[in-house]
């Protein structure tokens, strides 16, 4: 398959489901030689990820001659990523695209590409994947799951009812944590904050309730969920890309024949360059789409010496718990010689 033909897949199947739940076999079944990975994530339907995970699916079956496919059950519809990540072990979903929450429950030490105020760039966290990648590679593996390609989330920034500027600001805020993401977590409590404990499915409800009212999330992600229609304030400034990738059980790639593997390897690695492309840009967009539509674009540029020390000491609060000393110096290392 080559790469022409797959870009211009993207735009055909964008605007059909069929690629998404034409499969009608029983989950995980396979006959006539015929195979159905599933695949759970939050991505709603119609989102930027969906778009492309549906022209992968269909560049996949046409390189395989509809011997492999891929089923997303998408928005959540396998739960959480917590729950996507406990459905692989135990055998009801063949693999997961995940952020931040999902890839922590698989490898904690990846989440040091999460680490507050480093890979706050795409040069930067480009610069740290390419440079770590048998390494990172190599962890998914041992804990049994083989990494099939990263696909990020955007450029973390605050978004609230009120102007976040400083961590004092936050201090005032109704903030969202979200369960399992010790990241987010280290900055609440270096800034000294007590969090409202959410899942993803809950943070709507507790926006239109006032039970919160601001959240940590990417532009794109806040349009695609509809948080956005319930804050009046975004950050323009981030400090982190919030990472993603799709994973699928090592046990359940090992078993591919061996053309059809390959058939995966080389669709996916399309899928997740044209993914990266269109994240950035539909990202950006949605972050001008959101001020256009009336929500102030904080400018932080000034209260970077506020923020400084509470990402220092959110950062080397992780040390230990989630990555070694060791791994963090040589992630900034790589991270700041990066303009």
């Amino acid at each position: 398959m080559n790469r022409r033909r797959f870009l211009h897949a993207v735009p055909a199947v964008a605007s059909s489901s069929s690629f998404l739940f034409g499969e009608r076999r029983a989950l995980g079944e396979e006959s006539d030689g015929k195979i159905v990975l599933r695949i759970a994530t939050l991505a709603p339907n119609g989102s930027s990820w969906m778009r492309v995970f549906s022209a992968w699916n269909n560049s996949l079956k046409q390189a395989t001659g509809n011997r492999l496919s891929l089923r997303f059950f998408a928005g959540g519809a396998a739960g959480d990523e917590r729950d996507a990540v406990l459905k692989m072990k135990a055998g009801q979903m063949d693999g997961a695209a995940v952020t931040t929450v999902g890839l922590g429950q698989m490898v904690r030490s990846i989440l040091v590409l999460q680490a507050p105020g480093v890979c706050n760039t795409y040069p930067r966290i480009d610069a740290v994947r390419h440079k770590l990648a048998a390494e990172f590679e190599t962890a998914f593996d041992k804990a049994g799951f083989t990494l099939l390609g990263w696909g990020d989330a955007g450029l973390a920034r605050i978004f609230s009812n009120r102007a976040v500027r400083t961590p004092a600001d936050l201090r005032q805020a109704r903030v969202w944590s979200w369960r399992d993401d010790p990241t987010w977590q280290s900055v609440l409590d270096a800034s000294q904050v007590t969090g409202v404990s959410l899942g993803l499915p809950e943070v709507y409800p507790a926006l239109r309730t006032n039970r919160i009212d601001t959240f940590p999330g990417t532009a794109i992600a806040a349009i695609a969920f509809q948080w956005h229609t319930q804050v009046t304030h975004i950050t323009k400034d981030s400090q982190a890309v919030v990472i993603g990738a799709t994973v699928i059980k090592k046990e359940k790639f090992d078993a591919l024949p061996g053309d059809l593997k390959a058939a995966l390897v080389e669709t996916s690695q399309q899928a997740h360059r044209a993914l990266a492309r269109t994240i950035r840009q539909d990202d950006q967009k949605a972050f001008d789409t959101i001020v256009q539509r009336g929500a102030t674009a904080e400018d932080l540029t000034g209260e970077a010496a506020a923020w400084l020390p509470v990402l220092q000491t959110a950062r080397q609060s992780l040390v230990g718990k989630l990555f070694s000393a060791e791994l963090l110096a040589r992630v900034e290392q790589i991270a700041h010689e990066v303009e």
